[in-house]
């Protein structure tokens, strides 16, 4: 295979904003010869996450950022089509941190590197309920929020993959929900596909007035996937000791200014014995087995619906990471690496 050449793309240059062309570029790279335990993976689909925005910044958040001219961290599922690996048989489909390009080398390693997809499993759910968007949901609601029945709970984002799946799992223990989106499509689809109790259009609904009609007596809960100004709302409406969850802050556009301002009304923490905890999904991982489990049932029994936004091709990957911060896509922001009708190779 070494005469061969793959498609990969890699980190050009720091953004400073938004994702540009010049941002990644594509480098065609030789095919490896594989060692003992590895497997030679052809990449089928990536899951594109708001956080690997954060990855192009030169601090470190939670992990180490890309380097420049690395190839661009990321979530995905392929087939192996060539092992050294009776772990990682040829036809196996795996899932893990394969990276924006064509094939990848990998190793069975564990929790966090790349593992077959379960037997029964669509590959590509490896990408959305039963990988980062599911598990960040489930944690985020069950151990960091504990939701739980009479609950009034809001979900910013929720037409996004971690939020539309947050508010389905706090109305299926028996919570309230409401959720914000950003357009009236989005809106709809929560409310009519997702069944959240109720949705706002925060950028055309009185938003202070929408959350004093849904909860009286104030939120219980907010899962907080955009920050800002809805945090800032979210915060004038609390219940007494009420529990909030910092997932994310598309708002500020995760660019190398900052992550955010922190919110002018913090004080209502106080007033209102509340209490705002950040987490991280794979802090827990612990909980993986029974929080999979879990969502199994629930999709098994047709309790959990989930949208996908699929664009082709992998020089497109950039396009997609930035249509998160555009608000462009409806749930899973995923990226098919070959086209449908693209030529086998």
């Amino acid at each position: 295979m070494s005469d061969r050449t793959f498609r990969r793309m890699i980190l050009r240059e720091r953004p400073a904003a938004g994702i540009t062309a010049g941002t990644f570029a594509e480098k065609r790279s030789p095919f490896p010869v594989l060692e003992n335990g590895e497997a030679l993976v052809r990449v089928e689909w990536l899951g594109i996450d708001a956080t690997q925005r954060t990855w192009l910044n030169p601090a470190t958040t939670y992990t180490n950022p890309v380097g420049v001219g690395e190839v661009m961290r990321g979530s995905g599922v392929g087939r192996v089509v060539a092992s050294r690996d009776p772990a990682l048989p040829e036809g196996q489909w795996v899932y893990g941190e394969l990276g924006w390009q064509e094939y990848a080398v990998a190793r069975a390693s564990g929790l966090f590197g790349v593992n077959p997809v379960p037997p029964g499993i669509d590959p590509r759910h490896m990408l959305t309920v039963f990988g980062v968007s599911g598990l960040t949901a489930y944690i985020g609601i069950t151990r960091v929020l504990e939701v739980a029945e009479s609950d009034a709970v809001l979900v910013t984002g929720a037409a996004g993959s971690v939020g539309s799946l947050a508010g389905q799992i706090a109305r299926l223990l028996g919570a309230r929900v409401l959720g914000t989106a950003g357009t009236p499509e989005k809106v709809g689809w929560v409310r009519e596909t997702a069944r959240f109790d109720a949705c706002l259009d925060y950028r055309a609904d009185d938003v202070p007035a929408a959350l004093r009609a849904f909860a009286p007596d104030g939120l219980n809960a907010v899962f907080d996937n955009i920050g800002g100004t809805l945090l800032e709302n979210a915060l004038d409406h609390l219940a007494l000791h009420a529990r909030i969850a910092l997932c994310g802050s598309i708002s500020s556009g995760y660019t190398a200014a900052g992550y955010g301002a922190g919110p002018g009304n913090y004080m209502q923490l106080a007033f209102r014995r509340a209490r705002m905890e950040g987490f991280i999904f794979y802090d827990h991982h612990a909980d993986f087995p029974a929080a999979l489990s879990r969502l199994a049932s629930w999709v098994a029994a047709g309790e959990l619906v989930w949208a996908e936004d699929v664009v082709d091709g992998l020089g497109n990957a950039p396009a997609a990471l930035q249509r998160l911060f555009d608000g462009s896509n409806l749930g899973k922001q995923l990226v098919r690496v070959r086209p449908e009708d693209a030529a086998p190779d």
